[in-house]
């Protein structure tokens, strides 16, 4: 069984940091694209970052390119995103996301995490 164990969320002013992790059970973690989405009130599911650990190959979207790092952790198993420089259009509910074959910034993954909420007061 494929599980995605997001956590690190929390409440931060503008400008500051937060590190995201994702805990990757039940696939072949280096080959697999593991991404983070996140979800605003009333906004669509939006895909940020994605990493595939073999190749160290990542990608982020526009909105958070520069501000945002996704890494892994093969030993562990453990996708980050570190989070610097936010902002309060960053508050979302932030989920990962795994998928087997899929490159660049996936839209369809074949699995989900639960997600973690993200706050950012201005």
């Amino acid at each position: 069984e494929v599980q995605l164990q997001a956590s690190g969320g929390g409440l931060v002013q503008a400008g500051g940091s937060l590190r995201l992790s994702c805990a990757v059970s039940g696939l072949t973690f280096g080959n697999s694209a593991i991404a983070w989405f996140r979800q605003a009130p009333g906004k669509e599911r939006e895909g940020i970052a994605c990493i595939v650990s073999d190749n160290d190959d990542t990608v982020y979207s526009d909105s958070v390119k520069g501000r945002f790092t996704i890494a892994s952790d093969n030993a562990k198993n453990t996708v980050y995103l570190q989070m610097n420089s936010l902002k309060p259009e960053d508050t979302a509910v932030y989920y990962c996301a795994a998928d087997r074959s899929q490159r660049g910034l996936i839209t369809t993954p074949d699995y989900w995490g639960q997600g973690t909420q993200v706050t950012v007061s201005s």
